[in-house]
């Protein structure tokens, strides 16, 4: 297994940007990407066990929520990706500061296994899960901070 944290400190507050990222469907309402839609909603409503669908080009991702812990914690996996980078996912953390703006961390896993090709595998592509987490931190930080 391999993990990549990138943060970003914005100027909102952990409920401000727990409203954009628990739209769960509208990530393309501020991420550079074609569409996004919900495709199933979690058990009676919940984030929980919903999953979107994401497309970047000719690539469709499908995301679905795994964790949430609304103001603190949303993380998901990504389906859609090619097969040999093995399983992967996203864990976005929320930690207010004392100046009233939030420190947004995402944390990008890889796991695809134990030998050595495996593992480098899992490091590079970890890697470049980072620079899109990096993206994503600058498109939430624009879509937060220039808000009307």
């Amino acid at each position: 297994m391999a993990e990549a944290d990138r943060n970003r400190v914005i100027a909102a507050s952990p409920t401000q940007i727990w409203d954009v990222l628990a739209d769960f469907g509208a990530i393309a309402s501020w991420l550079d990407v074609d569409h996004s839609c919900i495709l199933t909603r979690g058990p009676d409503g919940a984030l929980v066990g919903t999953a979107r669908r994401v497309q970047i080009g000719r690539n469709t991702l499908v995301e679905t929520v795994t964790e949430c812990d609304p103001q603190y914690v949303l993380a998901y996996e990504i389906e859609g990706l090619p097969t040999f980078l093995g399983k992967v996912s996203n864990r976005w953390k929320l930690e207010p500061t004392s100046g009233g703006e939030t420190v947004v961390t995402i944390t990008s896993t890889v796991r695809k296994g134990r030998g050595r090709t495996q593992q480098l595998v899992e490091r590079l592509a970890s890697r470049a899960l980072a620079r899109g987490s990096d993206k994503m931190l600058a498109a939430l930080a624009k879509r937060l901070e220039n808000a009307p």
